[in-house]
Parts: structure tokens; sequence; C-alpha cells
């Protein structure tokens, strides 16, 4: 059943929702983007090249995973009715894989099994997000649905911001010295990994209790196989009666792919190819969020002014000519001015990506293809991953040992350029509407 209609958008329901957002950004934030990865691409395991080839290879085998399991379990879970108890199952379980991310000791020999871990960390994130993203409907109107969902974005953000300076300030520079804080074996590093499944617990744990389940769209259990098969005749029945808007999902798919890269990646290239300790990862990463909070917010405004197509083109080229900068910048100092560019990028692509598609999307059909756009952004998941690997791949019999990772860089900026691309052709929404 949903939460009972009130015009006070921002109510117990809105923050039980967003609460899990805020710890989730543990995982994200903390484990999968800018702490715990760059730990496991540093020399304690080895050539660092290599390191990063195999984290690539597992997040791109994740990708593949993402890409055949998730587009079909929001649409079980809605039509059983069973959305809140697969984000309670799939939060539970990334808080154990995470937990287990505690005993990936500083050895070579752990690297496979920290790429794995990390991977895994990705897939069942996914899992949870598809039937998370669907309660939002649950618990807002019409009226407050930008609102909701904007709030929940921007805890997100706050919660990453936190997370992230509470490690290091707690872990990895110690305002107070305490037995955690201990660098041998990189005790205060594998520490990191149990705080942030206590974080994502406890964040969780309101919409646990909080959120109702959601009423059964069918009275009818839909087998496995035949999911496909109703996942595949809506996206025949867009050919037919919405190529723009089907082009639209594609184009999306993959430069969102590429704008999940840039924070995926984008601490192990500021450690490996840069030179930046942990903590100065950590202290870029708050900035960084602060500046994609700050360009989201701007380039909504925008979105209202010049039209969603505009906003994210614009953003797709200034993030090609700010990853340009970052390959070819020589130092740290490059970094951070090309590396905060991308960041004020990111946020609006993100936000007009999604107004576009409510602006494209027929009366009465919100749902399902708000549902589509979900899933069709990780059906290409692998794409920037494999990328990211393969230049360095090409790159490492090419360069000097230790300095090939830099070329992932290029990986990242194909997929951009070619979701750009595919958006060039598509109508606006003014004009499909006209």
């Amino acid at each position: 059943m949903s939460p009972p209609v009130s015009d006070k958008w921002l109510n117990k329901y809105t923050w039980a929702w967003a609460s899990w957002d805020w710890g989730q950004a543990a995982i994200n934030a903390v484990m999968i983007t800018f702490v715990f990865t760059v730990y496991l691409t540093s020399d304690l395991f080895g050539d660092k090249d290599h390191a990063s080839l195999v984290l690539s290879q597992a997040l791109t085998v994740g990708g593949l995973a993402i890409a055949v399991l998730v587009p079909v379990t929001g649409l079980r879970a809605d039509a059983a009715g069973r959305r809140k108890i697969w984000i309670v199952v799939n939060t539970l379980i990334l808080v154990a894989v995470c937990a287990a991310c505690f005993f990936v000791y500083p050895s070579e020999q752990y690297l496979w099994f920290g790429a794995i871990l990390i991977a895994l960390m990705s897939v069942v994130s996914e899992f949870a997000g598809v039937n998370y993203n669907a309660v939002l409907n649950q618990i807002s109107t019409k009226a407050t649905v930008g609102k909701v969902s904007g709030f929940g974005w921007g805890m997100g953000y706050v919660g990453g911001i936190l997370a992230l300076a509470l490690v290091l300030f707690g872990f990895v520079e110690p305002i107070v010295q305490w037995p955690g804080a201990s660098t041998e074996n990189s005790l205060n590093l594998r520490l990191i990994a149990l705080f942030s499944a206590a974080w994502c617990l406890v964040f969780a744990l309101p919409l646990f209790f909080i959120i109702p389940e959601s009423a059964a769209s069918s009275a009818v259990k839909i087998p496995l196989k035949d999911s496909y098969k109703v996942l595949f005749t809506t996206i025949k029945n867009l050919w037919r009666s919405d190529r723009n808007l089907l082009f639209f999902l594609c184009s999306s798919a993959v430069f969102r792919d590429g704008l999940a890269a840039i924070f995926t990646f984008g601490g192990v290239i500021a450690a490996g190819t840069f030179g930046f300790a942990a903590s100065d990862v950590i202290i870029f990463a708050i900035v960084g969020n602060l500046v994609a909070a700050l360009g989201a917010v701007l380039g909504g405004r925008l979105d209202d002014i010049l039209g969603p197509k505009m906003v994210i083109c614009g953003s797709l080229i200034g993030l090609l000519v700010a990853g340009t900068g970052v390959f070819f910048s020589p130092g740290a100092s490059g970094f951070w001015i090309f590396g905060l560019l991308l960041c004020l990028f990111v946020g609006p692509a993100q936000a007009a990506s999604r107004s576009y598609l409510a602006r494209l999307i027929p009366e009465g059909r919100e749902g399902e293809l708000f549902g589509l756009y979900a899933t069709t952004g990780r059906a290409v998941s692998f794409l920037a991953p494999g990328l990211f690997g393969l230049a360095i791949a090409l790159a490492t019999p090419l360069v000097a040992t230790g300095s090939a990772q830099r070329y992932g860089i290029l990986g990242i900026l194909v997929v951009l350029a070619l979701g750009l691309l595919l958006l060039l052709p598509i109508r606006s929404p003014r004009e499909s509407n006209a």
C-alpha cells in the first residue's frame, strides 16, 4: 500500500526514503569511488597498472551481470508487490559484502578477492536501487515528485560528504589516535569497510520500518523468462510508436555510463597517475561533491531556460574538454582544476537527463518508462569499465612502467563522445511535442 497523500511533501516517508540514499553514499563514495578502490589499486597490491586493469575487468563482468539481470528485477517486484522486501534483502547483502572487504589484506594475492567484492557491491547496489527508485512514486504526487527526487539526490551528496569527512579524520588522518587508526597491515583502511557497512545499514533502517510495502500490480507471478518477454515487448512497442524516445533511452544509457565511470575511476586516477595520498583523494572528493551539487542546481535553472537537450550537450562537451585537460595535465594542480570541472558538468548532465525524459513521456506511462530509463542506464554498464581497461592494456607495452593508467581516461572520453553523437540527432522535447 502507498502512504497517504499529503500536501506536505517533506514528511516522515520522504525522510525515511532519502535516508537510504544517505546511507548508500558510504558504499558509492567511500568504497567504490574514492577510498577503498584507491587502496586496492595502490602499490600495496603490486603494479598499479595491473591492479587498475584487474579492477576494471571485475567491474566489466559486474556490468554485464547488471545488464542481464537488473532490467527485470523491478518489473518482477512490481508485479508481486514485493518491492520493499527486495530493497531490504539486497541492502543486507550489500552490507555483508561491504563488511567482507575488511579481509582484503594489503597483498597482491588479495587483489582479485577485493576486486570481486567491489564488483559484487556495484551489482547488488543496482538491484536495490531499481526498487528504491520505484518507491518514489509511492511517496510523492505528480506535483511533488521533482522536489522529493531532488531531496533524495541532495541527501546522497551530503551523506557522502559527511561519510568521507569521518573516514578522513577518523581513519586516514585521525584527529585522535585510537587503535582503529593503526596503519599496521592497513588496519585503518580495512576498518573503513566495517564503518561503511554500518553506515549503510543504520541509515537504511528508517526505510525498512516506515515505508509500506507496495501493492501487487498483477495477480499472477511473472516467471523469469516471461519477465524478459514483457521487457522486449515494451521496447518493440516503443520502436513502433515513439522511436525518438527509444533513441533517447539508448543515448542516455551510453553517456550516463561515462558519467558513472568518472566517479568510479576518478579516485583511482588521482592516486595512481597524479600521486594523490589517500587524504588528498578524500579532500578532493569532498570538494568535488560540493561542486557537483552546485552544478546540478545551476544546470536545473538553465534547463528551464534553454531546454534539457542543450544542457546535456553543453555538459558533455564540457566533460570532454575537462577530461582532455586531465589527460594532458602534468601534475596534481592540473588534476585539481580539470577534475573539479568534470564534477561541475556531471551534475547538470544527470539532472537534465531525467528532465529530458519527463518531457518526452506520454501521459499515463511515467512509471513504465522511468523504470525502463533506470534499467537501460545499466544495460551498457560494462562499456566504460571495459574501455578504461582496454586503453590501459593497449598502452602498457608502449609507455613507461606505471604510466599506462593515464590512458584509461581516453576510454572514458570515448564513451562520453559516443553518447553525445547518439544524442545530437534526437529531437528535443519541444520539437517532439510540436
